[in-house]
């Protein structure tokens, strides 16, 4: 019988076209799907728990995949980082029930974006360089009301298969980190490129284009066109994914160690 299993890893986007397999680019997806094939000598399909595009980077990404049972599931994490590229790490395999799933179990995901508000050669491929100064308490007040709405069509690509583009958003907010401002949104799910077209958009209120009723205005518009342009993938983040603890075998969510185990 086999065994279904979520791994938990973080990449680098840099150098890939994107999570999902691509006919014309290298992509995280193959790239595990490879490994896990090699060491369990046989094709095995790996579901992730999104899509990540282009350069955007995950800190967490989740993903799951069947399998014959895997006797040492530590070891096995330790063979398959030892296959997969630098810029990939795998950093947890837990056993789950066999109706688990990466993408439709999520509960919550959470990304971040992060702006170098000055030049930085150790941040040319982690951190958006934005030349102007910006606000970030009159974007931290717009951000605050992406909580108030449920309908994002006015931050989703354009001519995507989704049947609704309403996302319930539950923080969203800018810190400064370190030398880094740090834009943090969780919601139950995202729509393409739905981050970084709000990021866009809150760029323009933080250069004073925008105000707050304005950014309203945009959401409640429901059209695409009316928002800011997307901001660099480079500056994205996927950094959390939480799930239910129900979906996972007993013996793996008595100490759950990296994964965002949630209670019933």
């Amino acid at each position: 019988m086999k065994q279904r299993y979520f791994i938990w890893l973080s990449y680098n986007g840099t150098h890939y076209h994107g999570w999902q397999i691509q006919p014309n680019g290298i992509s995280v997806q193959e790239q595990l799907q490879k490994a896990i094939s090699l060491l369990l000598r046989k094709p095995t399909d790996v579901i992730g728990a999104g899509r990540t595009d282009a350069g955007v980077h995950a800190r967490t990404m989740v993903a799951h995949f069947d399998g014959e049972k895997i006797e040492d599931l530590t070891l096995f994490v330790k063979k398959l980082n030892g296959v997969l590229p630098n810029d990939i790490a795998v950093r947890e395999l837990k056993r789950v029930k066999s109706n688990a799933h990466a993408r439709f179990d999520a509960l919550s995901r959470t990304y971040e974006y992060w702006i170098s508000p000055e030049k930085d050669p150790f941040h040319l491929e982690s951190a958006a360089r934005i030349h102007s100064s910006l606000d970030f308490e009159a974007m931290n007040k717009a951000a605050a009301v992406l909580s108030e709405y449920l309908d994002f069509t006015s931050f989703s690509k354009l001519h995507t298969d989704v049947k609704t583009n309403n996302c319930t958003i539950t923080q969203a907010y800018w810190k400064k980190r370190g030398d880094l401002w740090v834009f943090t949104i969780t919601a139950n799910r995202f729509l393409r490129n739905m981050v970084r077209a709000i990021v866009g958009t809150l760029l323009k209120v933080g250069r004073g284009q925008l105000d707050t009723n304005a950014f309203r205005a945009i959401i409640e518009a429901k059209d695409r066109g009316q928002a800011g342009t997307s901001a660099y993938a480079h500056g994205l983040y996927l950094i959390d994914i939480s799930y239910p603890k129900t979906i996972f075998e007993q013996d793996e969510c008595t100490n759950p160690t990296l994964s965002n185990v949630q209670p019933e």
